[in-house]
């Protein structure tokens, strides 16, 4: 039997091939091979060479090799089967309670408690609870329950954008006679997860996600460039399906538990829709560098109904590990 071994030494033992083919042999060949049996058996063509050995051995032995080197090629390892599952472990719950006012809440006076509703008839929607994923960004959990035990947090606080079928936006920094946060000075750590890309690879695959907004965020300019900054504004997916748009650009630190019916009541919530044509005069302005472009875009998709935070804080339970809420 011929074998790689064998196939090694047969150009020491061949005699040497001609370095050119007779045209005449060649087209005889052909000619004969078109023929059928019968014609063969009649007619007396030049006689078809016969496969040299040094050629099927060459031919043979690269198959070899490059089914060799196929077998030998390592697979290229995927980086999503190496990578550690994400723990999606909750370890600490938070509850929000929102209300609505039946117009535009009043402007707190000289001397009101911080504490004092914005809206005095305001109507309570109810309690929405969240589910906070410690393990895997400790950092964006422990600012979010800082901003929710506090004095100076959520407390009293609008939701100041809703875009329906998507998400509701919170915790917009600014004035407290506006109904929003005042910038932290105390209380909060340096975020340094918004640069870590482990802390980008949840999704926003499902209402009722809970994420941290960097690309949704609408704090004013002066605020963002302040030395002391913390980001606290934070969306909530609404639903019915995921925000792909969403990912990769967020972080997600949590999810609703219970009160998803809360969520989709402020979702259905009527906003302020600009027309075409000055959606288009504020593209203009931002493209000439107008900064109140920007200062318009703020009030767009804003609630007609001010429905604010009327309560928050922490709920204490007696087992705080709870099963993932997310795959």
């Amino acid at each position: 039997m011929f074998s790689f071994y064998s196939a090694k030494f047969l150009p020491h033992v061949l005699p040497p091939q001609p370095q050119h083919r007779n045209l005449t042999t060649t087209t005889s060949t052909i000619s004969s091979s078109s023929l059928s049996p019968h014609q063969h058996n009649t007619t007396s063509p030049s006689p078809t060479p016969t496969p040299t050995p040094y050629r099927d051995a060459q031919t043979t032995r690269r198959s070899i090799l490059l089914l060799s080197t196929a077998i030998s090629l390592p697979t290229p390892p995927s980086s999503a089967a190496n990578a550690p599952p994400l723990d999606t472990t909750i370890t600490d719950r938070v509850f929000l309670d929102f209300s609505v006012c039946p117009n535009y809440f009043r402007t707190p006076t000289q001397g009101q408690a911080q504490d004092e509703p914005l809206c005095a008839d305001s109507e309570l929607m109810g309690r929405v609870v969240l589910g906070l994923y410690g393990k895997i960004v400790p950092i964006t959990v422990s600012n979010f329950k800082a901003m929710c035990i506090g004095p100076m947090g959520y407390k009293n606080t609008l939701v100041h954008k809703i875009l329906p079928g998507q998400f509701l936006v919170a915790g917009r920094q600014g004035r407290k006679d506006k109904g929003e946060v005042v910038p932290p000075s105390s209380g909060l750590v340096r975020n340094t997860e918004t640069v870590d890309s482990r802390a980008f690879m949840l999704e926003h695959s499902r209402p009722g996600v809970l994420s941290l907004c960097l690309s949704e965020n609408d704090d004013e300019d002066d605020i963002k460039l302040d030395p002391n900054y913390h980001n606290v504004e934070f969306l909530i997916t609404t639903g019915p399906g995921p925000c792909p748009e969403l990912d990769g650009r967020n972080i997600v630190f949590g999810s609703v538990l219970e009160g998803m019916d809360i969520v989709r009541a402020i979702s259905s919530a009527p906003t302020y829709k600009p027309a075409e044509r000055i959606r288009q005069l504020n593209d203009l302005a931002g493209f000439l560098g107008d900064e109140r472009a920007q200062i318009a875009r703020t009030f767009w998709n804003r609630p007609l109904k001010s429905i604010y935070i009327s309560d928050c804080g922490e709920l204490k339970v007696t087992k705080p590990s709870l099963t993932p809420s997310l795959p």
